[in-house]
């Protein structure tokens, strides 16, 4: 094959395999790579909640079916948590650049947030293997933090920046990580549009 060829034809299998990724029904579930180092902010949250964060391969691997009383259900809370926590860095509430935490005072940053959806979320009765906290990047390359929500029909995206509940490949956002939904201690990596459409050209 001449080289023109060959670069159109790589062209193509990139073009398309972004397009089956962004757009398939089967990318509705976030797809999760290797595993990858554990954000130190976790570890630390660890420490002093142990019981949240045991592995959970007794609650079993199949997500939950996403009915509508159910998606109703987490889209409520996640607009409740929204409202009620007043958003403040952990500079200004704890004097570090980095701490996880509940938001007990009604006061917290991104990843405070997501833990307390987590936590509530899980009371009403959600296993936490469909709970998992994830690290995100915004469209300006600042990191973030949000919980994704496991579902028969797709993962969703609870965010303290959008009062909507979203399907993940509906952000804005560059995936980065989120824990295994086998055990919340190990974390890992995400593919995104990007990293398959450079595969399509290694190919």
């Amino acid at each position: 094959m001449g080289r023109a060829f060959r670069a159109a034809l790589a062209l193509f299998l990139c073009l398309h395999a972004a397009a089956a990724f962004a757009g398939g029904p089967q990318n509705r579930t976030m797809p999760v790579g290797s595993a990858t180092t554990t954000p130190i902010g976790w570890i630390m949250f660890c420490r002093e909640n142990a019981p949240d964060c045991r592995p959970i391969l007794s609650e079993g691997l199949a997500p939950r079916q996403a009915s509508e009383a159910l998606l109703a259900e987490i889209d409520a809370l996640n607009r409740r948590i929204n409202t009620q926590v007043r958003p403040v860095t952990d500079r200004v509430l704890y004097g570090v650049e980095e701490r996880w935490t509940y938001p007990d005072e009604n006061k917290g940053d991104c990843e405070d947030f997501a833990l307390e959806k987590r936590r509530e979320l899980h009371a009403a009765g959600i296993p936490v293997a469909d709970l998992l906290m994830t690290v995100v990047r915004k469209r300006d390359g600042e990191g973030h933090a949000v919980l994704t929500v496991r579902t028969d029909e797709g993962d969703y995206v609870l965010d303290n920046l959008d009062p909507r509940m979203k399907r993940w490949d509906e952000t804005n956002y560059t995936f980065v990580k989120r824990q295994s939904s086998a055990d919340p201690n190990v974390w890992l990596t995400i593919v995104n549009d990007a990293d398959v459409a450079v595969g399509a050209l290694k190919r």
